[in-house]
């Protein structure tokens, strides 16, 4: 079983993706902790997240060393990080080189020791359905209003300790939200066959209870 899962920043599409792997014993993959790392790569070496060379070069770093250690580094989640990420993320020939290793993923989850074999994968970001695994078991689209994502990530920020308002969360959301729907390669949007959750307002409980009763109805 594949599941593909995607929608924009602060959409709840992690939060769901994790609880489902979870309970349906999926190996996850954050997607946008791949496209995180190579940006963390191009900042460490002190190069540019503009450059398609500097991007290229980090993406193949990225993808010959791979390991769970490096997609769940704090370091990725911060805003230095992640304002190179929807940079260097627009070079094609990036996405190119990391849609093979998240194809490799889904089709054949790493174990991890001391744990019984995947019952198959989930993946989430912007364009795994579209683009990455378009013959997925189910494709989700998880969205919300730009408004209630940018109240979420705002308390999410706060309660890091870091300092930012919710007017200039959401102008960056705003901002993102555009480079990722007029990219030139595989631009976010739902696929034609992913169902749509909203999540402005439902709880993360109402939709993870939705969606499994959306994959148990799929696979009966």
């Amino acid at each position: 079983m594949n599941i593909a899962i995607d929608g924009p920043s602060a959409s709840g599409k992690g939060t769901i993706a994790r609880r489902l792997a979870e309970h349906f014993h999926l190996s996850y993959l954050d997607t946008g902790a791949l496209y995180r790392a190579v940006a963390k790569h191009i900042l460490d070496q002190g190069k540019n997240p503009d450059s398609p060379e500097d991007a290229v070069a980090s993406a193949i770093y990225v993808r010959d060393h791979l390991s769970w250690e490096m997609l769940e580094d704090q370091a990725l989640r911060n805003d230095i990080v992640a304002d190179a990420t929807s940079r260097s993320s627009q070079i094609p020939a990036v996405r190119e080189i990391l849609k093979d290793t998240q194809r490799q993923f889904a089709q054949h989850p790493p174990h991890k020791p001391d744990l019984k074999p995947w019952a198959g994968s989930i993946l989430d970001g912007r364009d795994i359905g579209t683009v990455v695994c378009p013959d997925a078991t189910i494709k989700f689209f998880i969205t919300a209003s730009p408004e209630v994502r940018a109240d979420r990530r705002t308390k999410e920020l706060l309660a890091k300790g870091i300092d930012t308002t919710y007017k200039t969360v959401l102008l960056d959301m705003l901002d993102r939200d555009a480079r990722d729907r007029n990219r030139s390669v595989a631009p976010a949007r739902a696929a034609e066959d992913a169902i749509i959750l909203d999540t402005s307002d439902l709880t993360a409980d109402a939709v993870f209870e939705k969606a499994c009763d959306l994959i148990k109805k799929k696979l009966a």
